[in-house]
């Protein structure tokens, strides 16, 4: 694919800037007031009403390679005819704009790399996508052909009459001639995140798992960990470990040959950063160029506030990896992982702090994706929301959640690789009750998991989750047995048969696609 069709249209734009640095972009975003340059030298923008993304604007075409292919019931379609008059009207309307282009790389795995070229109308959004992916060297520049196009038109409009979609703003899809469209949104995660729906439909036809999903492994590039969970668990905070090389915080392939990382940067939350919990993070973000989303700055001295959620408790920064520090892997890739970590933040207090799965029981908890939200922070509030995301990455999978599930099954069972279930959420209570499980705790605990530590401890099997957790870890219980720290053991009870009924009652979605052993894997009263 090339771009020659679009040749007339970016000759009638205002300028057309082509892959430029780094620091040409922040100093063309600061001279057309596309945000705030603050006083470290990053660059901290307002997105508007989208603070995040918007999953159920994300529509595919649905044609003779698509419609057995796709999910549906997670997607919804659009008539080729109405994508195409979407592209010619989006196309007309880059005309008198200053528009950007950036040509990059997707995937550090070199025979699944793709070349993506991304056009936009904003400086910074050039600047935050070209951090996010992976800058090609200048010779493979001159030559560009990508693979995947992206055209991303925040001030672009969408009349759902004219075009067939839901709202005005819409992010349509199509996989044939490998294309997709982005309009109505000023949030640059949906560049992010159309990249990664494009390999959740292109890898696993090829046998390739594609994950969302943080990576570490030690120094050279062995004894590899990937780190699943939803918002909120602890993914970036507990693969971020000065003592283990950082493969990447967010995407993620395995292959036969290991673990690959999809970008080459970071898309970290800030909300509440602090230097003493995630040092590495913190630092990053402070950096020249850094691209901030909705991060409250000061005008008047151009220091950031991270505590400041008035504008959206989603706040986001975009980095290179080679900011984080240099216990970061220099190929984005690593060996075949040696261990799976699920994270989820349960508030209701009863999933154990630390649980070993076998491949049934792994593929249930992967489909079902759980964590738990607070619906309030007062003491005696016990009423916390359960969230399942299957796959840990619901808006994102073009493919059925099965189609992946039974690719964590296949690896898991060929290479044996061991499976922990890490809840860091509460102990002694549901949140307003009980107390947040200590950070430490968390970190000691994995640290025992990933050194092979409790391959010979004793472990009984869980009750209700049907887990098998460790007696005792290094001769310490505490913790291990949630009820052991509920001063109320019917609470408890309460809790638990609560929470392993909204585990039954998600999972029945799943249950015509999945083996009987898969389900019976799975909590149970």
């Amino acid at each position: 694919m090339d771009t020659a069709g679009y040749k007339k249209h970016l000759d009638k734009a205002k300028n057309v800037h082509y892959n430029n640095t780094a620091s040409e972009l922040i100093q063309l975003a600061s001279e057309l007031s596309e945000g705030i340059l603050t006083v470290d030298g990053s660059f901290s923008v307002n997105t508007g009403k989208h603070t995040g993304r918007s999953p159920k604007d994300k529509h595919i075409i649905a044609d003779k390679d698509t419609e057995d292919n796709v999910w549906w019931g997670n997607n919804a379609r659009i008539k080729r005819d109405n994508f195409n008059l979407l592209e010619r009207d989006m196309l007309s309307h880059m005309q008198g704009k200053d528009l950007f282009i950036q040509d990059l790389h997707a995937g550090t795995d070199p025979s699944e790399k793709i070349k993506v070229r991304v056009i936009t109308e904003f400086a910074w959004q050039a600047l935050f996508i070209q951090h996010l992916l992976i800058l090609p060297e200048n010779i493979e520049q001159q030559d560009f052909k990508e693979d995947l196009l992206i055209i991303d038109l925040p001030s672009f409009k969408t009349d759902p009459d004219k075009y067939g979609v839901r709202t005005d703003t819409t992010i349509a899809c199509d996989f044939t001639n490998n294309k997709i469209l982005i309009a109505g949104t000023y949030y640059a995660g949906e560049i992010k995140k159309s990249v990664f729906t494009y390999f959740n439909y292109t890898l696993p036809p090829k046998g390739i798992f594609p994950m969302h999903c943080s990576a570490n492994s030690d120094s050279d590039g062995k004894n590899t960990a990937i780190f699943f969970g939803l918002s909120g668990t602890g993914k970036t905070t507990l693969s971020a470990d000065p003592d283990r090389l950082l493969v990447g915080d967010d995407e993620h392939g395995w292959s036969s040959k290991g673990v690959f990382n999809f970008e080459d940067g970071s898309y970290a939350k800030a909300i509440n950063l602090s230097k003493d919990a995630e040092p590495q993070i913190y630092n990053a973000v402070r950096r020249s160029t850094t691209v901030l989303e909705n991060v409250v700055v000061d005008e008047e001295s151009g220091e950031l506030d991270f505590d400041d959620g008035s504008l959206t408790e989603n706040t986001r920064a975009a980095f290179p990896m080679s900011f984080v520090g240099d216990n970061v892997s220099k190929d984005g890739m690593a060996g075949i992982p040696t261990n799976i970590v699920m994270l989820t933040c349960d508030a209701f207090g009863v999933i154990p702090p630390i649980s070993r799965l076998d491949s049934n029981q792994a593929v249930y908890h992967f489909l079902s994706g759980y964590t738990a939200k607070v619906a309030g922070t007062e003491r005696g509030v016990i009423d916390p929301s359960a969230t399942f995301s299957t796959c840990f990455a619901a808006p994102f999978l073009p493919r059925h959640p099965i189609v992946y599930g039974r690719l964590l099954k296949e690896y898991m069972e060929r290479y044996n690789v061991r499976t922990w279930l890490i809840n860091t959420g509460w102990s002694g209570g549901p949140a307003g009750i009980g107390k947040r499980m200590p950070i430490q705790l968390t970190r000691n605990l994995l640290k025992a998991a990933l050194n092979n530590d409790l391959d010979n401890t004793d472990m009984r099997r869980d009750k209700y989750f049907k887990l098998m957790v460790p007696l005792t870890i290094n001769g310490d219980s505490s913790y291990l047995n949630p009820i052991d720290t509920w001063s109320n053991k019917d609470d408890f009870d309460i809790q638990a048969r609560k929470l392993v009924e909204m585990f039954v009652e998600n999972f029945k979605r799943f249950q015509d696609e999945v083996d009987d052993d898969i389900i019976n894997a799975g909590p149970s009263n």
